[in-house]
């Protein structure tokens, strides 16, 4: 598949804000599951403008966290939980979320939501999806595993010290049961695991090339694609 290309990080904002706006708006109960990462924190931003002007409400919405690093409290710096918190719940105003704490705990909420509605996410630089690293297979539960040197050093840089070694994620048996995906991706960087992953074989070696069995829309920037 070809993604819709948008020329910079502020259009793709802009078109993914629009997508996401449709779907709480033909479904204000919509159940997301919510990528952190650079890029997906300007649609967010932008969201945030449009709650607070009125266009669009996300209070009977639920958020569901897509990953943690093991051993991290709430009120460390890098919880994503917080990260999600400050960025997505808290702006947006929804007072529903899903918290993963533990494997059996996640797979309960889920099922209680009837199963993910929305499932936002960005590309891993080694194609994985959340924390499923390579290789991860289509049936891949949600799960406690260690990270990879890649993934450590792409986190890393978010905070400028080290993260932890390990992370639970939600597994990629519920990542590509979401009614609708929608796939982010920014930056030259992107770009090779990007095509490997929309035109390259299905593989666990690249989790997100199982996407294409969902029902996905892809939105880059220029730079990711070109």
């Amino acid at each position: 598949m070809t993604p819709t290309i948008q020329a910079d990080a502020e259009q793709l904002a802009q078109a993914a804000a629009d997508f996401i706006t449709a779907q709480v708006r033909a479904n204000p109960h919509l159940s997301i599951l919510v990528a952190t990462g650079n890029t997906p924190m300007p649609t967010y931003a932008e969201l945030a403008r449009r709650v607070e002007a009125g266009d669009v409400d996300f209070s009977r919405a639920t958020a569901v966290q897509l990953d943690e690093y093991l051993g991290i409290e709430d009120d460390d710096p890098r919880s994503l939980w917080n990260w999600m918190r400050r960025s997505f719940v808290e702006p947006l105003g929804l007072t529903r979320t899903v918290r993963l704490h533990s494997p059996g705990q996640f797979g309960a909420a889920i099922r209680d939501l009837g199963g993910l509605d929305l499932a936002i996410l960005g590309l891993g630089p080694n194609g994985h999806l959340g924390f499923n690293e390579p290789p991860s297979p289509p049936d891949a539960p949600t799960r406690t595993l260690a990270l990879t040197p890649a993934s450590l050093e792409s986190n890393r840089a978010y905070w400028g010290v080290a993260v932890p070694a390990g992370a639970i994620t939600a597994g990629m048996d519920v990542i590509l049961a979401a009614r609708q995906t929608l796939l982010l991706v920014s930056g030259a960087h992107k770009r090779g695991v990007l095509h490997a992953a929309l035109r390259g074989p299905e593989t666990p070696e690249v989790p997100a090339s199982f996407l294409r069995r969902t029902a996905l829309t892809v939105i880059a920037d220029e730079a990711a694609w070109t």
